[in-house]
């Protein structure tokens, strides 16, 4: 767009979790550098986080607007976010979000916007903007392969025939969750289709957190899929960020590809017999280490086994609280990444050029690791039958990642990184022209 055009309004509605604001928030700084005027629109607490973050930087055409949602004694504002909400009121928080949809109706009538750009777990606003006359356009902030792998499932009723793409098979204990998994299932009487239709209400096009030159294949299929031109944004990292003063000294004085990272993000919990593993499997193998815990199951317990900071201490930092992740994933000691496989992790672990030791948790992220380890930049933790894992497969994948493969892995996670750096500006172009076309013809 040139700098004659009319200034265009979007309001962007992610997911009130900061694994899809973080992608969201980006996107939105680089669109309002380009005739853009950004609506962001979340819960009051993640407004919070969004103001600290863009203060200072009156460039950026952000316009903060809040959702309310339903007041319930049992949810504070505090917990209007899944960040840090403990897990029993996880239900609660959906069936508030699920039911905000007066309020955001509210907004679409107040700020009457160009376009409306929704995230993938909430298609009744791409449904209200529609009976509003505006057009939406689905932002998928999760990965192109795992995204083709369920799409495939869901289309094909359940089943995984004829998937072109062997390499991210799941594992049975896999696919039992995934059947588990509500998401996934039609509504009865309603016509519905992946994820709720979410991809179907999208205008031609959907944008989605990728590059083709890590994804095209998957992009491609996943565009099959569902119909729809998939727009890539880029990698869409995030910089900056304070708080990591001490754990940046303590990196310095680590050799080149030495260091560890270890987080499983911010919305994650290990179980307790999982934590001992792992801690376990530290002990086992020599490297250097930062652990970003959290308490299993977010009790109020220790973060880690007793003992176990005192026997590693020197080689190893346990940290408790927020990290700044992307300035870890950057410092050149840090030669691995041991992750839960969220595709935001994985997408800044690539981009920094470090290998991924992958200890998947949730639905979409099994094929997010299944792509690192064909991509020859990382390997997975070997589980069971049912899907536990032991100290020493956790020492096995370290040492392969960061001592043995290490170089050769560093060296595969690199190119991909700067397969993205390729991208990164021209993919945002291609966003910009789709998006202003899609308002004009509103």
């Amino acid at each position: 767009m040139d700098s004659n055009s009319k200034t265009l309004k979007i309001l962007m509605f992610p997911f009130i979790a900061h694994g899809h604001i973080t992608p969201f928030l980006e996107l939105a700084k680089k669109l309002s550098s380009r005739n853009f005027h950004i609506y962001f629109c979340s819960t009051s607490v993640n407004l919070d986080f969004i103001k600290d973050t863009l203060t200072g930087d009156s460039s950026y055409r952000i316009e903060p607007v809040e959702l309310h949602l339903p007041s319930l004694p049992q949810l504070p504002p505090k917990f209007h976010t899944t960040k840090n909400i403990p897990p029993h009121l996880r239900p609660l928080l959906m069936q508030a979000f699920q039911q905000s949809s007066s309020s955001f109706s509210t907004l679409l009538s107040k700020l009457s916007p160009n376009l409306l750009i929704y995230d993938v777990l909430q298609p009744w606003a791409a449904k209200l903007a529609a009976a509003e006359g505006i057009p939406a356009v689905l932002f998928f902030t999760g990965g192109a392969a795992a995204g083709s792998l369920l799409h495939h499932w869901h289309s094909r009723g359940g089943s995984f025939e004829d998937f072109p793409f062997e390499e991210l098979s799941l594992r049975e204990h896999e696919k039992r969750g995934l059947v588990a998994s509500k998401r996934f299932v039609k509504v009865e009487d309603e016509e519905l289709g992946f994820l709720f239709g979410v991809f179907e209400l999208s205008r031609d096009v959907v944008l989605i957190k990728s590059c083709r030159g890590v994804e095209g294949k998957y992009m491609d299929y996943l565009s099959t899929l569902c119909e729809r031109k998939l727009v890539a944004t880029g990698p869409l990292i995030t910089r900056g960020g304070d708080g990591g003063g001490e754990i940046m000294e303590w990196l310095s004085m680590r050799e080149r590809g030495s260091t560890l990272y270890i987080s499983f993000g911010s919305e994650n919990f290990m179980s307790e017999k999982e934590m001992v593993e792992i801690a376990k499997g530290l002990e086992m193998v020599e490297v250097g280490f930062i652990w970003v815990a959290r308490p299993p199951g977010g009790a109020a317990a220790a973060a880690v086994p007793e003992g176990f900071a005192e026997r590693v201490k020197g080689r190893g930092m346990v940290v408790e609280r927020w990290a700044p992740q992307a300035a870890i994933l950057a410092h050149p000691s840090v030669g691995g990444f041991m992750s839960h496989c969220g595709w935001s992790s994985i997408t800044e672990s690539l981009y920094f050029g470090v290998p991924v030791v992958a200890l998947p948790l949730k639905i979409d992220q099994p094929g997010n690791a299944r792509l690192v380890v064909a991509a020859g930049a990382g390997v997975e933790v070997e589980r069971d039958e049912e899907g536990g894992f032991g100290g020493e497969a956790v020492a096995r994948a370290v040492r392969a990642a960061v001592v043995e493969g290490g170089e050769g892995m560093r060296r595969r996670a690199a190119e991909l990184g700067e397969r993205m750096r390729v991208e990164e500006d021209g993919g945002v172009e291609e966003v910009v022209e789709e998006l202003s076309r899609i308002c004009m013809k509103k």
